[in-house]
């Protein structure tokens, strides 16, 4: 491990507003209690799941101070640009908790969170259980989730979009918005909300537009009750892995 790495580690180690526990059988000590004993407010909690460099959950406490912000990831040396500026802005409704997203239940109590973001994941289009927006990951959100809770999803990636839009229509789940081109699109900015998030741009997805790609963005909501099940489809693979790699699977389509 380089040296900077290890300098960022014991960084974060410091950090008051970052969580790394320990994976084992013991409750963690802030499930069910981030508002009352962190944030000391009610305001609404939201979770960026696979933050990366945290500059999106940074983004996104500034232009909404009356929510609570926490983005979550496993790599902490990725995390630790994110946490170290909201340390030194003082940003209060900030943290950053660093965990696998598959055990994510273990930190949130059902109903302590009010939304989820998934910006720029990993598509995973070779596995279904490894995409965020797939009913395996759907069913773990409603655990923690309010009823109705809002889902977002930010991506580059055609064939996650496609296949999240397929699973929203297959469980009639409440679609709030959708579009295929965020930065060039008229609906962008008669909705609101989404007008008020078209500044944030993460170092990625800077990227992404000058390389010519569309940005895809839609935003829905997961009831509790309802089974959720697969969509049955074949879905076109991306021609491209991310920045400057090449596409990873020579297959065209996956499930």
């Amino acid at each position: 491990m380089s040296k900077n790495k290890l300098s960022k580690f014991a960084d974060m180690a410091t950090y008051p507003h970052v969580f790394e526990p320990t994976f084992g059988d013991a409750p963690f000590e802030m499930r069910g209690r981030w508002g009352s004993d962190f944030f000391h407010n009610d305001n609404p909690i939201v979770l960026e799941l696979g933050c990366g460099r945290g500059e999106y959950t940074v983004g996104l406490a500034k232009l909404f101070p009356e929510k609570n912000f926490i983005g979550v990831d496993i790599k902490g040396a990725r995390m630790w640009t994110g946490a170290t500026q909201s340390l030194r802005e003082g940003m209060a409704n900030v943290a950053f908790l660093r965990t696998q997203i598959e055990f994510i239940e273990k930190y949130f109590a059902p109903g302590e969170v009010a939304e989820i973001w998934l910006t720029f994941s990993d598509p995973q289009m070779k596995k279904v259980t490894k995409r965020l927006t797939s009913t395996y990951f759907l069913a773990r959100y409603r655990n923690i989730l309010i009823d109705g809770g809002i889902i977002h999803l930010k991506t580059d990636s055609n064939s996650l979009f496609t296949y999240t839009t397929y699973a929203v229509e297959r469980n009639a789940l409440p679609l709030l918005f959708r579009t295929e081109d965020l930065y060039h699109t008229l609906a962008a900015e008669e909705d609101a909300d989404t007008r008020t998030i078209l500044g944030i741009r993460t170092y990625y997805e800077s990227q992404w537009i000058e390389r010519g790609l569309n940005i895809r963005y839609m935003k829905f909501r997961l009831p509790l009750a309802g089974d959720l099940q697969e969509p049955d489809i074949e879905i076109p693979l991306d021609d491209y892995r991310s920045y400057h790699r090449t596409k990873r699977s020579s297959l065209e389509t996956a499930k």
